[in-house]
């Protein structure tokens, strides 16, 4: 695309950044409206098609703006509907099962993109690039048409059909009472206004940001191969290029699906996030200070490693459903905001950090993203803390209600004579969640 376009400078990042723009501006109140605009996904995937007809920079990057307005309400509603569900012992491995995609797709996209150019390129004059938008929209809206009629609401609000009864719907809200996860109510100005007072819209939402761009330096392992190639001798194909990168979504598949495993075995979200925040700060260093032809193997590896914290998204989310389980409106805001401002430092990070022009070397860029993978184990850290925090203030002041506050109250010998034996077990599953 990049050549058969005449693409230069950072203009693959500006296309990158409209995008992002219009996914950031639709967040929230699309994520308001998410049930009164239910065909943003066929919207989104007819967008995509469209891209196929862009013939200039201007053309793309205002397609790639709606593509990311119509997309916008798409992730964080899904995990706050698999927030509405699932209880704290079946959450994490939900969500980052629902996360893989997010891996497969480029897998599959890269792959396709290789066949797209070895055997459609130049068909019906139509560049390889073309094809791949084509294909993608004709795999796309059947889905998204089939994920309208199957796609449940949240349990206070799902009508029996062909695939729930009313016993399961009952069964649905049972068990979400049992964990105090609310059901949904207005939005009102008072309410919102109440968010900005606690800790869970600031720590959660910077935990999110920071994940979210601790794995910038995965995008330069195609500058990289790019740049071996010379006008007098191509090391690398187009194809190759396409698909030797592909490894590090199958890395982050692996460690998505370790992470969620783990987490809820030992009932606590923060130890994956320690864990591969602190590996990837590691990968990012060595990748500063490898030499960007000598060390090859290295640095090949190395590449392939970025991608360790990328599966953290389904945990660092349930982790919100959880802790901010007792009002549905303030989980569903703090979701979308955690996912908002990802993006909105989206919009600027990697091109200032990793600009093209600088692209593979991006030294500046490799030790910025160990600073923020080293602190986005700081704020899971502090968020483990204070929530931990509350759960002893709760513990103290309620000696354990039927209404689990924040998600978190501890047990106690003296809770009251009408507690119900349900509430204490979610009780203990959620404060475990803390430790």
């Amino acid at each position: 695309m990049q050549e058969d376009l005449g693409l230069h400078g950072n203009q693959l990042n500006y296309i990158t950044t409209a995008w992002t723009c219009g996914y950031v501006i639709g967040q929230i109140p699309a994520n308001m409206l998410i049930t009164r605009i239910p065909l943003t996904e066929v919207v989104w995937s007819v967008l995509t098609m469209t891209l196929a007809s862009a013939k200039n920079f201007s053309t793309l990057v205002a397609i790639r703006f709606f593509v990311g307005l119509a997309e916008s309400s798409f992730y964080p509603a899904m995990q706050y509907v698999t927030g509405s569900w699932y209880k704290p012992e079946e959450l994490g491995k939900r969500a980052c099962i629902f996360h893989t995609a997010s891996a497969v797709g480029p897998m599959i996209s890269g792959f396709l993109q290789a066949a797209a150019y070895d055997g459609l390129n130049g068909t019906c004059g139509l560049a390889g690039w073309k094809w791949l938008f084509i294909i993608d929209g004709i795999i796309t809206v059947p889905i998204a048409l089939l994920g309208f009629l199957i796609m449940p609401d949240l349990p206070s609000n799902t009508r029996p059909n062909f695939l729930y009864t009313q016993e399961d719907i009952d069964i649905a809200n049972r068990r979400m009472e049992e964990i105090g996860r609310k059901p949904p109510g207005k939005f009102t100005k008072k309410k919102v206004l109440k968010f900005f007072t606690t800790w869970h819209l600031y720590f959660l939402v910077l935990l999110y940001v920071l994940f979210n761009n601790g794995g910038n330096p995965a995008g330069s392992m195609i500058f990289w191969l790019k740049s071996f190639n010379t006008p007098e001798k191509t090391v690398y194909t187009v194809a190759q290029i396409n698909t030797y990168p592909l490894p590090i979504n199958a890395v982050q598949i692996v460690t998505t699906l370790t992470w969620a495993w783990w987490s809820d075995a030992v009932r606590a979200r923060w130890p994956p996030m320690v864990v591969a925040g602190l590996w990837n700060m590691t990968v990012c260093i060595v990748l500063a200070a490898t030499p960007v032809y000598t060390h090859i193997t290295r640095r090949w590896v190395f590449y392939y490693m970025t991608s360790v914290s990328g599966g953290l998204s389904g945990l660092i989310l349930s982790w919100a459903n959880e802790l901010t389980g007792h009002d549905s409106e303030k989980r569903a805001f703090v979701v979308a905001c955690c996912n908002t401002f990802a993006y909105v430092v989206q919009t600027w990070f990697p091109t200032v950090l990793f600009p093209q022009v600088e692209q593979p070397r991006v030294f500046k860029g490799n030790v910025a993203t160990a600073c923020v993978n080293f602190a986005m184990v700081c704020t899971a850290l502090t968020v483990l803390a204070l929530s931990r925090r509350d759960a002893r203030r709760k513990a103290r002041e309620t000696q354990i209600d039927d209404d689990v506050t924040d998600g978190h109250v501890s047990p106690d010998n003296d809770s009251k004579p009408d507690t119900k034996d349900g509430s204490i077990k979610s009780v203990l599953v959620v404060e475990e969640l803390v430790r």
